[in-house]
């Protein structure tokens, strides 16, 4: 168990909602998982690695994708199958973006403590997230035909996502698909386009409300965790096109009763991603992600592959 793992342990001890006796059966077991797996699916979430977040497409467009992605870290795994959609619209002259992403997860792993086995499994909807995009300079609102004739130069955005606590949770188990609160992620980004490159900056706060039935009737906080992006895009001429991803992470301090359990999360990732179009209206995507350097041992390795379909961007 890391120095990290052990720190929330002892901090957590004399602060939760149980008995002498439930806590000496409890603590040790229950905040293992928690130390190691209990916010891994809120980790992954916080810190995606997003390409072309801020482009232009044409107005009325939409975009349904399916995929599949898997994390590991450890001898611990989250596998989420997801479906996402979509809908580019005009906002005051500027294009902008409405989606709606429904996930669905299974999480397992196996530790041991002093020589036991211990076997952690939970499955079911994850949290459900819808954000909202809009390009506020550089990527005008344009019908399919008028966008034949459009030029990338400099984008400049903005984002707002939220979570929606639908997921499946259970107070009485700390390994959950569903995380119980909200996670709310304002974010600004520029996309600079120098030939077929293109070359992004983004920033982005992922901001956390209270889960009030952690474990029980104990209150989980955790302070914002904050994130820069950069991506080297470079775009072959069937449109197909590869990126080179990086990403630093602060912040998470997590708290439980007001009291603090764990540090300060940093964290740096390195990722790629390959978009190949089928035809004109299918495409694959291709992603995969590693941790280069985490303060707090909670690094990770992710891949996925995703099918999209487009349709619409009728007048």
């Amino acid at each position: 168990m890391s120095l990290w793992a052990w720190n929330l342990l002892w901090a957590l001890s004399s602060h939760l909602h149980y008995s002498l006796a439930e806590k000496s059966k409890l603590l040790v077991l229950r905040f293992f998982w928690l130390c190691l797996f209990g916010l891994f699916a809120q980790q992954i979430q916080a810190q995606e690695i997003e390409a072309r977040a801020y482009s232009n497409a044409p107005i009325n467009m939409n975009f349904l994708t399916g995929g599949i992605a898997q994390a590991k870290s450890g001898a611990y795994t989250i596998t989420t199958e997801a479906a996402s959609l979509t809908h580019v619209l005009d906002v005051f002259g500027q294009s902008g973006r409405l989606t709606l992403v429904v996930p669905f997860a299974q999480l397992s792993g196996t530790g041991s403590v002093g020589g036991q086995a211990i076997n952690a499994s939970a499955e079911g909807l994850s949290d459900p997230m819808i954000k909202a995009s809009v390009n506020l300079y550089g990527a005008p609102a344009l019908s399919i035909e008028q966008f034949k004739g459009y030029e990338q130069d400099l984008i400049i955005g903005a984002s707002l996502a939220a979570t929606i606590p639908w997921g499946q949770y259970n107070n009485s188990q700390l390994v959950n698909v569903g995380a119980n609160r909200s996670v709310i992620q304002p974010g600004f980004g520029a996309s600079k386009a120098v030939g077929p490159w293109r070359f992004e900056l983004a920033g982005m706060a992922s901001i956390y409300t209270s889960n009030t039935s952690f474990l029980g009737s104990n209150t989980l906080t955790q302070n914002p965790i904050y994130s820069a992006e950069t991506h080297v895009i470079y775009y072959f001429p069937n449109t197909a096109w590869i990126s080179a991803d990086s990403t630093y992470f602060t912040g998470g301090q997590t708290y439980v009763n007001g009291m603090a359990a764990g540090g300060t999360q940093e964290n740096w990732r390195f990722g790629t991603t390959l978009s190949y179009p089928i035809d004109k209206q299918n495409s694959i995507r291709l992603t995969g992600s590693t941790g280069i350097y985490s303060r707090t041992n909670t690094d990770y390795n992710a891949v996925g592959i995703s099918w999209q379909y487009r349709w619409g961007g009728w007048p």
